[in-house]
């Protein structure tokens, strides 16, 4: 038996180098039994999903398999593929990351997020949803693990006040009631001495005087309050690193680069839907994810507010004047808020250039006017600049403005007498030290991956073997894939599943003539709802480890999450989503593929 366990215990520790080798070798069948295109396309994407879904090699690196499968087999030509990882939506991603390392850089969000919650309060139900707010809408600009890796400790810190400030205040009523029954103490020790003096009662009896000194000494009764406190607290502590989790990965829905999944989506409805009149921008996703994100933000209050506070509103919001322990709980907050100091130059300029490139976002091409692209730029009806361009134009400030106010005399001197220079908002090693570069080119995998289904005719066939789900209403469709998605994304990262399934929910909204939209939004959205387990995603993760908490209360949290999640995206693609983007017409676009504006045959 000793040998067995040590041998499955090798075979565990070796099993990525086994899925690597093994899998080309038992997939290979396919491209040489049906040596088409098409078998050949998927043979790469069938190995590829099963190198995300095990992770047997880091995700960028498999992503890479692409620029040497497709060429080898003669899909696409090495040049074409290699264009794939670096395109607009890129760029655009890019310009998104920049500005969230300088916003994190200058501790701005840090001082946007104590302000609000020194607005709102530490009564506990106001406590959560001051920092599910503050974390959802950070979590629009920034990444979404690093909003949580911020906020929980704060929570930590907030929650950990409160628990000895009310431990305090209940040994102080405790030693006032004391004092204030000496007749009571008196009476108990007199029952003391009268149990000790008697020796002549029978076993059943002193039991039965035990339990009733145990029961009434006020050792007994604090003792107990301490047990109900620390339970109190330890439900709280989850509730609260659950609502500062599940916020970050609903915020980052709202925006077009709050999570990587909604690049994907543009990435793709780009790729294989050339033409498509920029349908997918950061205003328009805006106008139809916002209020998505503000719905699924209040439901989940509700469910964490009923499972972890229960609904004792006038306890957990705490009508009335604040007490000795919010007041003091309310001074770690402040006093956390006080060592930031007064905003620096550096804040205000990343704060300006933040502002700025918002604003521009929303007036590129706001849908209901021209936007100030289409008047200065795109007047020809050709699309020349784009979110990317904007992203990429106000994140270069951040190397070009000073971090210090600029004076007459200068930024100072050093020891020799040199003048210094100036330190800018951003440099390069920062932004090395800080860029996920893995996603890049994870993106640029999923979008070589679609431009090779599309040169293949791997999407045609897809879109004719998926064309007897028309029979099935649209939303029963929607919904069944939301759920798909969604399961899936708990055990693969949602980077990986919005890669694999768009290119499929594409080619299928074609065999079906439904719009793609009405599809591929919904899963999108889903694949950031991954809510039920601690590896799902990093900010599970980080909670998972600051919560005390075990898997099964992740679990009965999460499965309701993504019933609502899924519930409320659908609700919002067939009413404000249906009107947005007329889904009840199939756009002019519909038709078009990469093949066409290409002139391939």
């Amino acid at each position: 038996m000793k040998i067995i366990g040590r041998l499955l215990k090798w075979l565990w520790y070796h099993r990525n180098y086994f899925i690597i080798i093994i899998t080309p070798l038992v997939l290979l069948p396919l491209p040489l039994i049906i040596p088409t295109p098409e078998a050949r396309c998927g043979y790469a994407i069938i190995l590829m999903a099963l190198y995300w879904c095990t992770e047997c090699m880091p995700l960028a690196v498999t992503a890479l398999l692409p620029i040497i499968l497709f060429p080898m087999m003669g899909i696409m030509k090495a040049g074409a593929v290699s264009v794939e990882y670096l395109k607009d939506s890129n760029m655009l991603f890019i310009g998104g990351l920049l500005v969230a390392i300088a916003v994190e850089r200058w501790n701005l969000h840090k001082r946007i997020a104590l302000r609000v919650l020194l607005l709102v309060g530490v009564r506990p139900a106001l406590l959560m949803m001051g920092f599910m707010f503050v974390s959802a809408f950070l979590s629009m600009w920034i990444s979404n693990t690093a909003t949580t890796a911020m906020m929980l400790p704060i929570s930590q810190a907030v929650l950990e006040q409160l628990k000895s400030t009310e431990a305090r205040a209940d040994e102080r009523d405790f030693q006032a009631a004391a004092e204030d029954n000496q007749a009571f103490e008196l009476e108990i020790s007199q029952t003391k001495q009268e149990n000790k003096d008697e020796k002549q009662m029978d076993t059943k009896a002193q039991l039965e005087d035990t339990v009733y000194e145990n029961e009434w000494s006020p050792e007994s009764l604090q003792e107990s309050k301490k047990k109900a406190l620390e339970e109190k607290y330890d439900l709280l502590t989850k509730g609260m690193s659950l609502s500062v989790c599940y916020s970050a990965s609903i915020g980052g829905t709202a925006t077009l680069t709050g999570t990587t999944p909604n690049i994907i989506l543009k990435g793709q409805m780009d790729e294989l839907f050339p033409g498509n009149g920029d349908v997918i921008n950061f205003a328009s996703w805006f106008g139809f994810a916002f209020p998505n994100m503000v719905l699924m933000l209040v439901l989940t209050f509700i469910w964490l507010q009923f499972m972890f506070l229960g609904f004792n509103l006038k306890l957990s919001f705490g009508c009335g004047r604040r007490n000795d322990r919010d007041k003091e709980a309310y001074m770690v907050m402040r006093q956390e808020y006080n060592k930031l100091g007064r905003m620096k130059f550096a804040e205000w300029a990343v704060l300006t250039i933040f502002v700025l490139l918002v604003a521009l976002w929303f007036t590129r091409e706001p849908g209901f006017i021209d936007g100030w692209a289409t008047v200065l730029f795109n007047q020809k009806g050709d699309s020349f600049v784009s979110d990317g361009t904007v992203a990429i134009l106000m994140s270069m400030l951040f190397f070009i403005v000073p971090s210090r106010m600029p004076t007459c005399r200068g930024y100072g001197q050093d020891d020799a007498g040199e003048l210094l220079t100036p330190l800018t908002l951003l440099n390069w090693d920062v932004v090395h030290e800080r860029m996920p570069w893995n996603i890049i080119l994870l993106l640029g995998g999923g979008f070589a991956l679609a431009a090779g289904s599309e040169e293949s005719g791997l999407s045609k066939w897809l879109g004719e073997s998926l064309a007897p789900l028309e029979k099935i209403p649209p939303f029963a469709i929607a919904i069944l894939l939301s759920l798909l998605v969604a399961t899936f994304t708990e055990c693969s990262s949602n980077t990986a599943t919005t890669t694999l399934f768009l290119p499929i929910l594409a080619s299928m909204s074609r065999a079906i003539k439904i719009h793609p939209l009405y599809v591929m939004i919904p899963c999108t959205i889903a694949a950031s709802l991954a809510f039920m387990l601690p590896v799902a995603t990093p900010p599970n993760a980080i909670a998972f480890s600051f919560g005390k908490l075990k898997v099964i209360d992740m679990v009965k949290a999460g499965f309701i999450l993504n019933i609502i999640g899924i519930l409320t995206v659908n609700l919002g693609i067939n009413t404000w989503g249906y009107a947005m983007f007329d889904m009840g017409n199939l756009p002019h676009w519909f038709n078009n593929t990469q093949n066409a504006t290409q002139g391939n045959p």
